[in-house]
Parts: C-alpha cells; structure tokens; sequence
C-alpha cells in the first residue's frame, strides 16, 4: 500500500511529544512491513544541520493562501527504503526558534503556518509519481486536508485522490481561529457551517478534519470511547457520536530499537531482564546528575511531561508535598506553565535533597530517568494514549497512573489481575488518592520478591509497532 503521512512533527526531525514519536515509528514500522511510505512535515530551523543528507527536490510550491500566492520548496530525505521525507521549506513560517510557540503564547500566524502545510500536503499527495493511496493526517495542524482532497476530488477532477484518515492525538487542542481565516483555505463558504468547520463563528481545523475524513482513529481504545462522551469529548462530542462508525481506537507502539536498556547510547549502564545491576548503577548515576543523595535504598521517584493541567500536575503536587516528608525522593524534567515550574521550585525548596527538578527537554536525559526511578508517576486528567508509562514498563521502573485513556489501556493493577501486575492504579482525581498510591509504592519497595515480580511482568510487556501497524494497515483497507 502507498501511505503518506502529514504533521506537523516527526521525530527525529522535529518534536514537542507523542505526536512525533507516533508519526515517526508508524512510518517507520509501515516501511518494514512492505509498504511504500513519505512523511510531509515542515523544514524546521535546525533540521538541515542536524540532517545534511536532505536534499532540495526540483519541485517549487506556489500555493494560494488567501490573496497571496506562497511560494516554497520541497526537501527530501530517504531515511529507510520505503520512507522518504518530504520537508516544506517555507522560512518565513517554519526557521523560528519554536514549533507553535513563542514565549507563553502561541504564534500569531499559526492558522498560516499550518492551512500551508495541509495544502502543501494535498499537492504532494495529488502529483507524487507513486501516487498515494492513503493520506494520513495528524491533529489540527493537518485536520484540513481531508476537506481540502474532498473538494479537489469534487470540483476539481482529481479522479484518483486518496482516501483520508486523520489521527486525534489530544482532542484538547482543535486549533480555532477566526472566522476571517476561513478565506485562507480559498475554499467556498458552502463548508463555513455547523455541519462543516463552523464551530460557534471560529474555523475549527480539527473539526473539519473530524467531519470530513474517511475514517477515524485515536491513540488508545479507552480514549476513542472517551471523546463521544460529555464529560471527555471537549465539546466536539456530539460530532464525535456521528461519526462513530469510522472511529477506531489504536494504541501507539511504541519503537523498541530507540527505547531500550541493552544499547542505548543515553544510559551509562546497560541491564536487562536477566541482569539488572544495571539498573541500579543508572539509579545511583541519576541520583548524582540531578543534585541527590546517591543511596540505592531510597525510593526514587520519576516524571517527564509537559507542565500543564491536563498532567495531572496540580495533585502530583499535593500528593509530593505530603508525601516528600517519608524515605523517599522524586525527579521531573519538564517546562510550561510557570505555575507549575514555581511550584516545583518551591518544592525543591521545603525538601532539600529529595527533588530534583530539569526545566526544557533533554532526549538522554528522558532515557537516564526511565532507566534510574524505581517508579514513575502519572497521574493525567486525561491522557489519550501516553507514551512514558509504556517505556517505564520496559525500563523496570514501575508506573503509578490513575485510570483515562491509554494509561487504563496499558497498565495492569494488582485488584485487576495479581499475575501480570505490573503498576499502580487510581481512579479518583485528587491528590489524596494520589499519595495512596505512592504509598503503595512505598510497601512495594520493601517486597523485593513482589517488586521484581512487577518489574518482571513490565519488561516483558509488548507494545511494539509490530502488533499496532497490522492494525492501521487493517483501518486503512476498510476505506
């Protein structure tokens, strides 16, 4: 099958979360199962240094947008046989020193930004030679292009367009702009409804996408029933429901040759199920990197995330601050809203020598705090899929999760089946419910046959892309 896959991050050319890290090992797997694959993503600032072996393709963009026409060009790299990336060279858009973001708000040109993309991915996908038989699309940022191949197929002539699908990675984020922005797509007013991408006065792209794709998935079974729900469904429920017959819940995989504990460049010492001194000397050596005391007896706690409301985070710091006062200690690597980077502070502060605390994104890092806590701590309002719980599993660092989305789907809780155990379960959303767990973890630590056991069964969990790719191939036919 021909697949192209649009978005606005693929690792390991460009990344903020999951979404690259799916976009990436989906390609990747897709490829290695035989079939012909591209990824259209932007040529960010930094990813011509980092990947010198891309090249500019003879193929010059010149694409309306609005009253203007944009010009730009596309790159390709060959990363593997079967995958090649298209990078859409735009400067102007792209060479900034984030993805979405500058300072604490988002640019003022993203509806630009990205109603580009989508249309640089439709012409690629309409003029390729291979000709795509499937364009996937990703999230908001790319939630156009199932309308805009829907049109062109309509009025257009484009006789062999490609079916559509569109991935929700977090239904939290649609990308609404104004109205006026609507004229950016040079689509005819028919699509501005309540039935279309209208979504009270705002261009909904995400909606669009919902609407007028062939088929739906999201990142975990749970989530996909989740999002038809009030409660979950970020307004968009009701058009969720409508579509339910297209919707499908895969969960990510997750790329075993990048997350793995016998030859991974980012940890200082190898282990694996078998010999796990290793993970003891990384525990020791992250102790030491983050600024604690280096004592393999003391519990040490971890968390990588985006510092915003969806983590969780306002009860993980309840929870830490009454629970801080026992033998334990806890890491996190993060950045976003100041409010949670000052209260991490502060609690650096009232425990000295328990928590330490890495402000940005560090790749090696991330591996050294999977590989060096004896737990990890998730405790999301919602999580559509989740991606640390899974490499945690892998890494023998025990998760404790309260029960949404993919983290329900992929952890095993002691009460659901004492056999394959292997993390901790909650479901109220409070931090008191959250300190029962860490206390649990705390009992854990002290049954080493017990804690094994748990070790044991997550490392042998599997949620590689081999199982999930047959899986997409299967909703990919369906269309």
């Amino acid at each position: 099958m021909n697949i192209l896959l649009a978005s606005s991050e693929a690792y390991p050319y460009s990344k903020t979360g999951g979404l690259a890290d799916m976009v990436g090992s989906l390609s990747k797997a897709l490829a290695q199962s035989g079939n012909r694959v591209g990824i259209v993503t932007p040529f960010y600032k930094g990813i011509r240094e980092r990947f010198p072996k891309a090249a500019r393709m003879n193929w010059h963009l010149e694409l309306p947008l609005g009253d203007k026409i944009i010009s730009g060009e596309v790159w390709s790299l060959e990363q593997m046989d079967g995958l090649t990336i298209y990078f859409i060279q735009q400067p102007e858009y792209y060479y900034r020193d984030s993805l979405y973001q500058e300072g604490a708000g988002d640019y003022a040109d993203n509806a630009e930004r990205f109603i580009f993309l989508s249309k640089a991915a439709v012409h690629l996908a309409r003029y390729l030679p291979w000709k795509p038989e499937v364009l996937h699309a990703n999230d908001w940022q790319t939630g156009l292009v199932p309308l805009l191949v829907r049109h062109q197929k309509k009025n257009e002539g484009w006789i062999d367009a490609p079916r559509t699908c569109l991935t929700i990675h977090n239904l939290a984020y649609q990308g609404m702009f104004p109205a006026e922005k609507y004229s950016l797509t040079n689509l005819p007013l028919d699509y501005f409804n309540i039935g279309g991408v209208e979504y009270y006065g705002l261009l909904n792209c995400l909606k669009a996408g919902i609407v007028f794709s062939d088929v739906i998935t999201t990142v975990s079974p749970r989530y996909a029933r989740e999002i038809t729900t009030p409660e979950l469904g970020q307004t968009l429920d009701d058009v969720l429901r409508r579509r339910q017959g297209s919707l499908f819940g895969i969960l990510n995989g997750v790329d075993y040759e990048e997350w793995n504990t016998e030859s991974n460049i980012h940890l200082p010492h190898s282990y694996s199920l078998k010999k796990m001194a290793g993970k003891v000397k990384d525990k020791l050596a992250l102790q030491k990197e983050m600024g604690l005391p280096q004592d393999k007896a003391i519990p040490l706690f971890g968390c990588i995330t985006r510092l915003a409301d969806q983590k969780g985070l306002d009860i993980q710091l309840a929870a830490l601050s009454e629970m801080l006062g026992s033998q334990m200690q806890f890491v996190l690597l993060g950045s976003g809203a100041k409010v949670f980077e000052n209260g991490y502070r502060e609690l650096a502060a009232r425990f000295p020598g328990k928590v330490g605390f890495r402000i940005g994104f560090n790749q090696g890092l991330s591996h050294r705090i999977e590989a060096g806590c004896d737990f990890y701590v998730m405790p999301s309002r919602f999580e559509p899929c989740g991606l640390n719980q899974m490499y945690s599993l892998r890494y023998g660092t025990i998760p404790i999760v309260r029960v949404t989305g993919g983290l329900d789907d992929t952890v095993v809780d002691v009460s659901e089946d004492a056999q394959h155990a292997d993390g901790i379960k909650f479901s109220e959303y409070s931090g008191r419910a959250l300190a029962k767990g860490i206390r649990k973890a705390l009992v854990l630590y002290q049954e080493s046959k017990l804690l094994n056991h748990y070790r044991r069964n997550g490392m042998k969990a599997d949620f590689s892309w081999d199982r999930m790719v047959r899986k997409y191939l299967d909703v990919y036919k369906t269309v």
